[in-house]
């Protein structure tokens, strides 16, 4: 039988992280997992410092990793997505991405949508992290969430939480 393909988005620094090795080996049991690095995605030279990767994203960089997402995956797909590469998964659900189920952990820049994926989505945030939607952005657009208590943004690089947010899938 064939597997259902799961997308891992990553976060602003790309690359290969080791914390990206604890959600690959949960999902690969049941899926085929294929990981993007949204530098890569985004055509962004990330020799850049942190401030500077961000605002390319801003201008124009989230843009062209949604129409590079677009062009790549043609199938139904599940998508993980951790900080702006969860940002990326919801704008390319908006343009035609066909997405079963969408989890997105620490997605900052979602607070700022008004329209919502056709699709399961649930998002994680930690409680310290001061760029979360607030929670009357979660009721008015009926959004599931879960707020982990004493997290901050990068949350997502612990193994503890690798479990938690994967459980969604499985």
């Amino acid at each position: 039988m064939k597997k259902t393909r799961l997308l891992l988005l990553s976060d602003l620094f790309g690359g290969n992280p080791e914390w990206i090795q604890n959600y690959i080996e949960i999902l690969e049991i049941k899926f085929d997992v294929q990981y993007y690095d949204i530098l890569k995605l985004a055509q962004i030279d990330s020799s850049r410092d942190e401030k500077e990767i961000h605002n390319q994203f801003l201008n124009g960089g989230i843009e062209k990793a949604v129409n590079n997402l677009l062009n790549f995956e043609k199938e139904k797909v599940a998508i993980l997505g951790f900080s702006i590469g969860g940002t990326i998964a919801w704008k390319a659900s908006l343009r035609g991405l066909q997405i079963t189920q969408l989890v997105a952990v620490s997605s900052i820049r979602l607070r700022f949508e008004t329209e919502i994926p056709s699709c399961k989505v649930k998002l994680y945030y930690g409680e310290k992290d001061l760029n979360k939607p607030n929670m009357q952005w979660f009721l008015d657009l009926k959004i599931s969430n879960e707020i982990i208590e004493n997290q901050d943004h990068i949350l997502y690089q612990e193994k503890d939480y690798a479990f938690l947010i994967c459980s969604n899938f499985l």
